[in-house]
């Protein structure tokens, strides 16, 4: 997980107190449920995100034949081929 759960809340207080001065929105229900839904909906995406990374280095690391060192732009394009299929097959 690239962001700690602290950061997400974080974030999410930002994006209710930007919420909190647009005249524009209403709401039926109480910013802080919204807060709440918008941090699980990150740490979500944050666990997938975490699934696609390990899914692609092991996939990477189970190459024997032209095994590329990661840092090198064979290994960065194999890296996101993989990672890429693994959040199209998860629907991220």
């Amino acid at each position: 997980m690239k962001l700690s759960r602290e950061k997400v809340n974080h974030i999410s207080n930002l994006i209710i107190k930007d919420f909190k001065k647009r005249d524009e929105l209403d709401y039926t229900v109480d910013l802080n449920d919204i807060r709440l839904e918008i941090a699980d909906e990150m740490m979500n995406y944050l666990k997938i995100d975490d699934m696609a990374d390990e899914a692609a280095r092991k996939i990477l690391s189970s190459y024997t034949v032209n095994k590329a060192r990661e840092g090198t732009q064979e290994w960065d394009v194999l890296y996101h081929k993989h990672y890429e299929e693994y959040l199209n097959k998860h629907d991220a």
